[in-house]
């Protein structure tokens, strides 16, 4: 009945306010348009997963409920007042585990990450269970035996009720910290893919990017296409070619890529850079990545490029990012004009030419090279890529669909987050609520007794805190040590940090459960303080 009744009250509240949602939806992406149509198909798929679920639960749910002797349920409420019981061996297996998580998370690498994804969630989980269920009665044990620490004030009282509360709510706070994990992590992962968005200029400097191999026919035609239409469309932009050379190099006996100083001088003024100077006879490296400008700006090499006789010394690297990461090769350098018109010379047809366009309006391109992209598209539909000797790279276009995906997948974690948040504080408030009338007969005795209202505060306070942020703070370190890893994986596939974004994730979500823990206090301060 509950489920047939949400389902349908849902459903309905949920089609009206469609409208009004996919209108917060559109502005949030920057669609152009996001209509709303009527088809049974969303309604088919949101009724039958739910009641699908609701069935699930009903048979499952009775499974787990105990189920107590006549004698327990003479008793009372005092029969769960006894149940104090830990292991002090799955206590230590907790504390081991969850270490253990925690010190792989920190030492991960881009080696061993993979294998760490699937290892370490079973790990922290199992470790969390016993954690809750033994490892923290036994620590609190341990405080209860400083009698300098326990015996205080009404320390005691607070103790003791948490040490009860523990043990009958451990699976319960169990749960809520995976539920609160999960919540922390899917903003997490996705607010971090909006970090890549926002650095995505950063790492994709160039506005357009065409390069043409040997035996591309279509180079030409296809260049005075993209600036025929970047003049169309009223945006300035600088064009560079680098010609591309190839030799061997007889310091590592491997093959370097060459490009022209004059060249990459003519795109660094674009960008706003200082030209460079190099006499005959000197280079630089250039940088694959931004990580690596430091390793190679402290190498100095002296080196002859064999195939054309050219000796050169390399001294330090380029330390602007001019392109995309490994664009050029991951074995490039710069080299002087002189030398290599030399090597030109001898070459004569170089290995790839490399066509940049740097363009200040660069996220108003993704209509741009619309053609050429299609033909590479019919291309490798039909199987002959490899007839086509060219590539053709659009970040404009490339941004503006990341940007629109992040962010609508950011908004639906949100939302599905708010859910998780909403379902962790719901499992500890109405767990509050099952024994509001032993804890109204408690409080009725202190304040007979002559507790004053702000002891009544505070003993409230050592009770609640622990139920509300000991769960949440679990779930914050586990987050915390994830994220760890999760920026080893963003420092493989883009360089970016996404520090910052997970700071706000973190503390928003902090924010959040300091104003719902206010909250539920100012409820249950209420109902005690009302006669049974």
């Amino acid at each position: 009945m509950i489920g047939a009744g949400s389902i349908g009250v849902g459903t309905f509240l949920g089609y009206m306010f469609s409208k009004f949602f996919f209108m917060v939806v559109k502005r949030i992406v920057l669609l152009p348009a996001l209509p709303l149509y009527l088809s049974w198909e969303p309604f088919a798929l949101t009724v039958g997963a739910f009641f699908s679920l609701f069935i699930i639960i009903s048979l499952v749910a009775p499974v787990f409920i105990r189920t107590d002797g006549l004698h327990e349920l003479i008793r009372g409420d005092g029969s769960g007042k006894e149940k104090e019981g830990f292991s002090k061996i799955r206590g230590s297996l907790g504390l081991i585990l969850l270490v253990l998580s925690y010190t792989l998370a920190s030492l991960t690498s881009n080696n061993i990450v993979i294998g760490l994804i699937f290892l370490l969630p079973p790990l922290a989980t199992l470790g969390t269970y016993f954690f809750f269920t033994d490892s923290l009665p036994f620590l609190l044990h341990l405080f209860k035996g400083r009698k300098e620490l326990y015996w205080r004030h009404f320390r005691l009282l607070a103790i003791s009720e948490g040490v009860i509360r523990l043990k009958e709510n451990a699976r319960m706070f169990f749960i809520v910290t995976i539920v609160s994990t999960v919540a922390f992590m899917s903003v997490g992962i996705l607010a971090s893919l909006t970090s890549f968005a926002s650095q995505y200029r950063e790492v994709n400097p160039l506005g357009l990017v065409y390069v043409s191999y040997p035996g591309d026919k279509m180079e030409e035609q296809n260049i005075k296409r993209l600036r025929d239409e970047l003049r169309r469309n009223g945006l300035e932009y600088t064009y560079v070619d680098f010609p591309v050379l190839k030799q061997r190099s007889s310091y590592t006996e491997f093959t370097v890529s060459i490009v022209k100083l004059s060249s990459i001088n003519e795109l660094a003024t674009a960008f706003g850079n200082t030209a460079f100077e190099l006499d005959e006879g000197e280079a630089l490296f250039l940088p694959p990545t931004i990580s690596t400008f430091e390793q190679l700006n402290s190498q100095i090499v002296e080196t002859v490029l064999e195939e054309s006789g050219v000796s050169i010394r390399i001294n330090g690297a380029y330390p602007h990012q001019l392109f995309p990461a490994h664009a050029i090769g991951t074995n490039a350098i710069i080299l002087n004009d002189t030398d290599f018109d030399r090597i030109a010379a001898f070459v004569k047809t170089p290995s790839v030419v490399y066509h940049a366009f740097d363009i200040p309006e660069w996220q108003m391109t993704k209509n741009i090279g619309m053609t050429i992209e299609h033909s590479m598209t019919e291309s490798i539909l039909a199987g002959t890529s490899h007839e086509l000797n060219y590539t053709f790279d659009n970040p404009g276009r490339n941004y503006s669909i990341i940007r629109t995906t992040f962010t609508l997948l950011l908004f639906i974690g949100l939302l599905l987050a708010g859910v998780f948040l909403l379902a962790a504080g719901s499992f500890i408030y109405f767990r509050l609520y099952t024994s509001l009338d032993s804890d109204r007969k408690q409080f009725d005795v202190l304040r007979r007794m002559g507790i004053t209202d702000r002891e009544f505060k505070k003993i409230i306070n050592r009770q609640l805190i622990p139920q509300f942020f000991v769960p949440w703070g679990v779930a914050l370190l586990h987050s915390s040590f994830a994220f760890l890893t999760l920026q080893v994986i963003w420092d493989a596939l883009a360089e970016i940090s996404i520090v910052r974004e997970l700071i706000f994730v973190l503390l928003g979500f902090t924010i959040l459960q300091v104003i719902y823990f206010y909250l539920i206090r100012w409820r249950y301060l209420a109902h005690i303080r009302t006669s049974s």
